[in-house]
């Protein structure tokens, strides 16, 4: 007697989710990542294949409008060609913004998920200090941190990560509250796991989607705020290039060379522009609730 042969269950594709589905049906968020991986590469490879160093000075150019020659975005009032420098800006400028990312969402995710589990006197306490940094107006708290520190690269991305973690703060704390008295959490207690066992193994992973959200918005922010604090001469200082420092020299120069402050502000606004698509890509893609779309 021969049995019927059982189907093998076929492996999980994270590809092939409900969620990566609805985030490829929005085309805005596709543009968003799009743009963000040319202008990453850009930045990446575009300093080893231009013909001029960031640094390169040639005082015969000064000036020069864009495709000039080998000067294929003009040069700036040293002769310094632009291409070369707004790419090299890029790396400093996107690190800055990934970096901050990161920081702010781990130190968001810690309070949240430690005042949303453990509720009570924990909590209260953990949210009243969300609430007092988040009294004052976060671009105020840079700018003074920024005049007191050196601005390095690592000193700015510190400090926009110190004045932006409480919105991821208390999105978590939202969620893990609203999460800590589900059936999965109750079945942790009743097993013995440790408490920071079920914060961060059970209670914590569920509450992903809303965290990707808001780390891919806090990027946008990142950079805007750096180019912010650079423009107004407390942020990265010359001769290394950020967005924000050009933007900062080309400001006497408006009327004579206009392009000095085109190209990186059109920059910064195609990558922030584009973060915030995919940020709502990703907040529609992760809703439960958009399976109708």
């Amino acid at each position: 007697m021969t049995t019927a042969a059982v189907p093998s269950a076929k492996p999980y594709r994270w590809w092939h989710s409900r969620a990566v589905r609805r985030f490829c049906r929005h085309k805005l968020a596709l543009t968003g990542v799009a743009m963000i991986t040319l202008l990453t590469l850009a930045c990446i490879v575009g300093p080893y294949v231009l013909p001029y160093d960031m640094l390169y000075i040639d005082l015969r150019a000064r000036f020069s409008p864009p495709m000039t020659g080998d000067h294929y975005l003009g040069t700036d009032p040293l002769g310094r060609d632009i291409a070369a420098r707004l790419l090299n800006a890029g790396r400093i400028s996107l690190l800055v913004g990934f970096s901050a990312m990161v920081l702010s969402t781990l130190m968001g995710a810690l309070v949240g998920v430690i005042a949303g589990y453990r509720g009570g006197l924990v909590g209260a306490a953990l949210m009243r200090f969300t609430d007092a940094f988040l009294a004052f107006p976060s671009i105020f708290l840079v700018l003074a941190l920024a005049a007191l520190l050196k601005p390095t690269p690592e000193m700015i991305t510190i400090i926009i990560a110190l004045t932006h973690w409480m919105e991821v703060a208390r999105i978590v704390e939202a969620e893990v509250r609203s999460l800590r008295e589900r059936e999965f959490v109750q079945a942790g207690r009743m097993l013995g796991l440790s408490t920071s066992h079920i914060m961060f193994r059970e209670v914590l992973p569920n509450a992903m989607g809303p965290i990707i959200v808001a780390a891919s918005l806090t990027v946008a922010r990142a950079i805007l705020l750096e180019a912010y604090v650079s423009f107004l001469g407390y942020g990265i200082q010359p001769p290394l290039p950020s967005w924000g420092n050009m933007l900062n020299g080309a400001q006497q120069y408006l009327a004579q060379a206009p392009w000095l402050a085109i190209v990186p502000g059109v920059t910064i606004t195609i990558a922030v522009t584009s973060f915030n698509f995919i940020g709502d890509g990703l907040r529609d893609a992760l809703d439960v609730r958009s399976d109708h779309m």
